[in-house]
């Protein structure tokens, strides 16, 4: 089973409406294009190391109740992740995630916070994808729970703890796939996000990423049950913009490191050996430009 999960959460505070009307006109704003690269990506029931150009166009925006997140990934693969009926040209993937985040604190006008806790929101959002392998995933992925905003001197730590109704679709036809389109049973979400800013001299750096762990939710197109997954990515960036023209938060460069555990939430064949493919540990380079 190939799935699309979360392709990126954030490296931002997440969530508001992206069309706003002047009643929720936004306070703030960031728009940045990304690229990371790596060799060392995987796909389930692919036994090759993949290479993959991953482009992202980001948008985060903060209103006087909330937040929101839109990111767009379109990820090439080399030709061991090869596009329907050409063997010779890699697949393309778009990937989309959009979160919007309501701060309960502003909507009540009170101080909700407790601990190491600054303020509670609700989280509300969806996942889309397609990608034009034989697979042929059209993954629609609906999230709803709340999240619990961290107090730390700079940049933002938080922990959103949520519900997901997927439905998805396989390509592969019997007896890959017997039933090409699947509801998937509700499952539990965590995803813990952050984005630490610090500096090291006169040079600014960042440590960004998240980790998200999705539950079981039931069987795969082949009656096989599927497992819970890990996701983590994260990546120290260098503010070179700052350091080389004197322009802040313009040009970062860094590195970073996936690693996908139980990947889309597969681990056994039929037969009840291991599927290849499910387990990804991948250094990556990364850049992100601001305007």
């Amino acid at each position: 089973m190939k799935h699309r999960h979360p392709a990126r959460w954030a490296y931002a505070l997440l969530a508001a409406p992206l069309l706003s009307s002047p009643a929720f006109a936004a306070d703030w704003s960031d728009t940045f294009l990304g690229y990371r690269f790596s060799t060392q990506y995987t796909e389930p029931m692919n036994d090759r190391t993949i290479q993959k150009h991953i482009l992202s166009l980001t948008h985060v925006n903060g209103y006087s109740l909330g937040q929101n997140f839109f990111n767009l990934d379109i990820l090439q693969s080399d030709r061991y992740d090869p596009s329907n009926g050409n063997g010779s040209n890699g697949a393309t993937e778009f990937y989309a995630t959009y979160r919007h985040q309501l701060s309960m604190s502003k909507v009540f006008d009170k101080n909700l916070s407790f601990g190491p806790v600054k303020d509670v929101a609700v989280t509300a959002g969806f996942d889309l994808n397609t990608k034009n392998t034989a697979f042929a995933p059209r993954k629609r992925l609906l999230v709803l729970g709340p999240t619990f905003k961290f107090d730390v001197p700079r940049g933002f730590v938080d922990l959103s703890l949520m519900v997901g109704k997927e439905w998805n679709h396989c390509g592969l036809g019997a007896p890959a796939c017997p039933d090409s389109r699947r509801s998937f049973d509700t499952q539990f979400l965590a995803s813990l996000n952050w984005n630490l800013p610090f500096d090291v001299g006169s040079v600014p750096l960042k440590f960004q990423g998240f980790a998200n762990y999705a539950g079981p939710k039931g069987d795969d197109y082949a009656g096989i049950s599927t497992k819970s997954e890990v996701l983590v990515r994260t990546s120290l960036m260098a503010d070179v913009g700052k350091v080389a023209f004197d322009k802040k938060n313009t040009l970062w460069v860094g590195i970073g490191y996936e690693y996908w555990y139980n990947k889309f939430g597969n681990r056994y064949k039929a037969d009840g050996s291991l599927k290849p493919g499910i387990k990804t540990s991948a250094p990556t380079v990364q850049l992100e430009w601001h305007f």
